[in-house]
């Protein structure tokens, strides 16, 4: 699984030109990986201020707005690709716009149903 991290910031000071290079070069991947097998599925992710913590201490459910973690970064969305090795699908990540500017890419293996990767 690749785990988009973006930088608001950055988003933000986007001119509406500079955002549309930036969707047309992700389209150009998807389309790459779809084309080639590679894309399981993907979705981006609504933004933060629509996001809740929750977290049972004692198992009393305590409901926060989120996500509140120290970076200036936040998870933006996914995409579930199949390679042949991980030093593909960090290739891929590389291309992705957020790992250059101000975000990063997640490389994180999708755990089997036996769990054997724990």
């Amino acid at each position: 699984m690749l785990l988009i991290h973006a930088n608001p910031e950055t988003i933000m000071g986007r001119s509406e030109e500079e955002t549309m290079k930036v969707y047309a070069e992700i389209d150009a991947i998807t389309s790459e990986l779809s084309k080639s097998g590679e894309l399981i599925g993907g979705e981006a992710l609504a933004d933060v201020s629509q996001s809740k913590v929750v977290r049972a201490p004692g198992g009393v459910p305590v409901t926060t707005d989120g996500p509140f973690v120290e970076a200036k970064e936040h998870l933006a969305g996914y995409l579930i690709v199949e390679t042949e090795s991980v030093e593909r699908a960090i290739e891929i990540a590389a291309r992705w716009p957020d790992a250059r500017e101000g975000g990063a890419m997640e490389v994180r293996p999708i755990m089997d149903t036996g769990g054997t990767e724990m």
